[in-house]
């Protein structure tokens, strides 16, 4: 801190200002005085010199008076002894040319000492006008009680004024010594005053910083220590207060985040201030949307218009939103700051899965009956074509022997499917985990698709991790997911199409993401892709097709390495699989 804006500056300017005015006026009044007593002494002495020396000429001769009346003089003063109206005496130390007869009988005030025989006391300027003054006294000597004469003692005023220097070389010396006592003296008692001050401005600062433990030494028992009490006690409630503040926020963002429902508060001017995991992954995916627009909101605007009817309306507002496939419930409440609105709070729950769950239970029969009726009419088809010997020759008994057998080893492993899937949603998935080099796993992998993809003329291109990375999974159920999701996108990116497969690796765990250029999942098949049964496309083949039961397991094992599988799609762009594993895995 600069010095001039301290408060010890501040402090000791308004001393000195003070103590130099108060100076000021006092030397001034002094000088005053002190100018006033002196001309009214010197007026008083020449006086009584002057009517001495007009006793002495009325008693003695001219000759003897003059000498023992230049004897009563001075240095500084002079005098003229006026016998008659031409002849005058003039004391040795005083010039002729300064007094002459004229100057004193001209003067009207000293000329009355001879006309009204009175003394007379006049200052005037010298006869060369040097700017300089004299104070003449005259006083009548007196014959028979008349002015037979007069003596005349002058003095200069410069005098006076050396006198007056003096007094006030005196006062200022005496000025300065005090402003110097008293600087002294205000630097003493402002240190005083200031250090438990300073001390509290540090502690002050600490307190900013977070430090809520200072204390600030007790040096006193005045005021100031008075103070630093005070501040000791604000700084143990302040640290109090703040450690249930934190505590209270601690719990309330425990409670956030462990709601099922996001939950997204507003201020009043519509910014976000607080999200938790569920309403961050709203927002995700509703970026991810809006992916190719570019955007100034920082939320959907059905949200943002729902806000504003709250806030507008202060009555709670609900709708539905319906973003990649899922279905969003919105409910926005105005928040109260006593009487006024301060803002809003949306809660947003997840509905895709009671969606799901309803659609699931109608077409899940549906899809059961679907997948079993095909194989069975054809078994009983050509079971029946055999036993009425429609076929004529053994090639076409083989031909149809072979139909029914493929079509009951499609249902065979349509059952098996089944089976698996009903025994890992069960809970009954038991993983053989080893250590698995995973590039090498990945090859392995990959290898089984180039032969597929060269004749749909997709590329095929992966990007691995270095060698001597090691992960422990079970390596045939994870081949039976990637191979399950790369057979996919390979058979659904048309000719020239890319499908890129890349793994990489942190102290997290297993990321692999398959992505591809095909012909993407539509918004409304997209939260059912890993459900049993269901094919996002309802026009494909037999042959093309599965039993729909692929990626509901590959979901399963997934989960059951203690991972995540998700999906990201837009209906004519492509596909992105993503997969995570994780390293503090434990798998039983």
């Amino acid at each position: 801190m600069m010095f001039w804006r301290s408060v010890v500056f501040k402090l000791w300017f308004t001393f000195l200002l003070l103590i130099s005015i108060v100076l000021f006026i006092l030397t001034v009044m002094l000088l005053e005085y002190f100018q006033q007593y002196h001309s009214d002494q010197t007026k008083k002495g020449l006086s009584n010199t002057a009517g001495k020396i007009a006793k002495i000429m009325e008693q003695y001769d001219s000759e003897v008076g003059v000498e023992i009346a230049w004897n009563l003089l001075d240095q500084s003063t002079g005098a003229a002894i006026l016998k008659t109206s031409k002849e005058m005496v003039v004391s040795p130390n005083s010039s002729s040319k300064m007094i002459s007869t004229d100057y004193l009988l001209k003067n009207k005030k000293l000329s009355e000492v001879l006309t009204e025989s009175k003394p007379k006391i006049v200052t005037t300027d010298t006869p060369n006008h040097n700017k300089d003054q004299l104070v003449i006294v005259g006083v009548p000597i007196l014959k028979n009680g008349k002015a037979a004469g007069a003596v005349f003692i002058y003095q200069s005023i410069e005098v006076l004024n050396e006198t007056k220097k003096s007094t006030t070389k005196f006062i200022v010396l005496a000025a300065v010594v005090a402003v110097i006592l008293t600087t002294i003296f205000a630097f003493f008692l402002l240190t005083r005053i200031t250090a438990p001050l300073r001390k509290m401005r540090e502690a002050a600062f600490e307190l900013a910083r977070g430090n809520f433990d200072t204390k600030v030494p007790i040096m006193t028992q005045d005021e100031i220590g008075e103070l630093s009490i005070a501040f000791n006690e604000m700084a143990k409630r302040l640290n109090f207060n703040i450690n249930a503040l934190s505590e209270e926020k601690e719990q309330l963002g425990n409670i956030l985040s462990g709601m099922a429902d996001g939950v997204i508060t507003f201020n009043k001017n519509g910014s976000l201030i607080i999200t938790n995991p569920p309403a961050e992954k709203f927002l995700q995916h509703w970026h991810y949307e809006q992916a190719r627009i570019q955007m100034d909101e920082q939320v959907p605007r059905q949200v943002k218009d729902l806000f504003h009817l709250a806030v507008t309306t202060g009555e709670e507002q609900l709708d539905e939103i319906k973003m990649e496939g899922r279905y969003w419930v919105i409910i926005v409440s105005p928040l109260y700051n006593k009487e006024r609105i301060r803002g809003a709070i949306a809660v947003i729950r997840d509905m895709t899965e009671e969606r799901q769950l309803d659609k699931l239970r109608i077409d899940f029969i549906a899809n059961v009956s679907h997948e079993l009726r095909t194989p069975i009419s054809m078994l009983q088809g050509y079971s029946e074509a055999i036993v009425d010997d429609i076929a004529e020759s053994e090639e076409e008994k083989k031909e149809m022997a072979q139909i029914i057998y493929d079509e009951s080893l499609r249902m065979g492993r349509l059952v098996n499917e089944l089976l698996d899937l009903a025994r890992m949603e069960a809970g009954h998935l038991e993983l053989l985990t080893e250590e698995v080099e995973l590039r090498s796993f990945l090859q392995k992998v990959a290898r089984k698709f180039y032969a597929l993809a060269r004749e749909k003329e997709v590329n095929l291109d992966v990007h691995s991790i270095e060698s001597d990375q090691y992960y422990q999974m079970d390596p045939d159920r994870m081949e039976q997911v990637l191979t399950n999701i790369i057979d996919n996108c390979i058979r659904h990116t048309p000719a020239k199409g890319d499908v890129h497969i890349t793994c990489k690796t942190d102290e997290n765990g297993v990321y692999w993401q398959i992505k591809d250029t095909g012909v993407g999942i539509s918004e409304e098949d997209l939260p059912f892709i890993f459900e049993r049964f269901y094919k996002a496309d309802k026009a494909r083949t037999r042959g093309n097709s599965g039993t729909g039961l692929g990626l509901a397991i590959a979901k399963n094992i997934v989960e059951a390495h203690k991972g995540q599988i998700s999906v990201h799609s837009k209906y004519g762009q492509g596909t992105t699989f993503f997969i995570y594993l994780p390293r503090n895995g434990e798998y039983n």
